[in-house]
């Protein structure tokens, strides 16, 4: 079994790679489940897949000087925009598979944090429509 350690994660937002900014990148994804249990289901529950969504949630380290991650997202506020992530920095591939989509840019938390830490960012944007997989 294949065994992997996260160096050098790739993370697109409207076209801009920020990756120099992002500690930690996660894309998950559902499906809703539909009961459509009937009598003649002989006590068992029985589901079928509904609406499916996804959310890509990142820490960002923060940085609000002029040109950095806080003055590319401010604008991005509110908005719809394409992303791309993918496990490391390399070419595409089938060992390197890309996501991508399209999220709602709906938080944005320029201060966070407590005396003596890191400035940090965490957000978590829903995805909006289909999230594709490719390996070339």
């Amino acid at each position: 079994m294949a065994k992997m350690v996260l160096l050098a994660q790739f993370l697109s937002l409207n076209g801009t790679d920020v990756s120099e900014y992002v500690r930690k990148a996660e894309l998950t994804m559902e499906v809703e489940d539909k009961d459509v249990t009937t009598y003649s289901s002989l006590g068992w529950k029985e589901v079928l897949g509904g609406l499916k969504s996804g959310e890509l949630s990142i820490e960002f380290l923060q940085d609000v000087a002029a040109t950095e991650i806080d003055s590319i997202m401010w604008p991005l506020f509110g908005t719809v925009v394409p992303f791309v992530t993918r496990a490391d920095q390399a070419a595409v591939g089938a060992s390197n598979p890309s996501y991508s989509g399209n999220v709602l840019i709906k938080q944005w938390n320029p201060i966070e944090g407590s005396i003596g830490d890191e400035a940090s960012v965490g957000v978590g944007y829903p995805t909006s429509g289909a999230v594709a997989r490719a390996v070339a």
